[in-house]
């Protein structure tokens, strides 16, 4: 009977350390899972501002996965569609700039998303300098054990246009 409630404190003495630890390693796992989203999504907003094709490409899924909705356009599909979109785009010789911040993020273990605000500028437009501020939510999904950008939805919060 003594052995029995010895081996029962030690019991819950064990699983006692055993939670905090699981604890303390899910905590730091969350964390981890935090920083590699943001240094996905930071890659890939940073490609798009200096054109960069193949690091933009890095941060897709490798299955094809990916939607592009913008402001008065049908949604683009896939991966290759949202690259030929891009290298259009990029082909564009004009001296636009694009610069964006993160501005939070949501994590879980499969699935995240990032809400980015974007300044898309040109100098000249029409004869006069524009701009276009977006609010560009983004969802990325864990492929691989790696984050990969699969949604990019963007809308103009405000244009010089406007």
């Amino acid at each position: 009977m003594q052995l029995a409630k010895i081996l029962s404190i030690f019991l819950a003495i064990f699983l006692l350390f055993s939670c905090q630890h699981n604890h303390e390693h899910s905590e730091a796992s969350q964390a981890e899972n935090e920083s590699s989203l943001k240094t996905v999504l930071t890659e890939h907003i940073n490609a798009i501002g200096k054109r960069d094709l193949t690091t933009l490409r890095s941060t897709l899924s490798p299955h094809g996965e990916m939607q592009l909705i913008l402001d008065q356009m049908e949604i683009i599909e896939s991966v290759d569609s949202f690259m030929k979109f891009h290298e259009v785009w990029f082909a564009d010789t004009s001296a636009w700039t694009m610069d964006s911040k993160i501005l939070n993020t949501t994590v879980g273990k499969e699935m995240g998303f990032g809400v980015v605000e974007s300044i898309y500028r040109e100098p000249l437009r029409d004869g006069v300098p524009y701009f276009n501020r977006l609010i560009v939510s983004y969802d990325l999904k864990k492929i691989n054990g790696d984050w990969k950008v699969i949604k990019d939805h963007a809308t103009s919060a405000e244009k010089s246009t406007d």
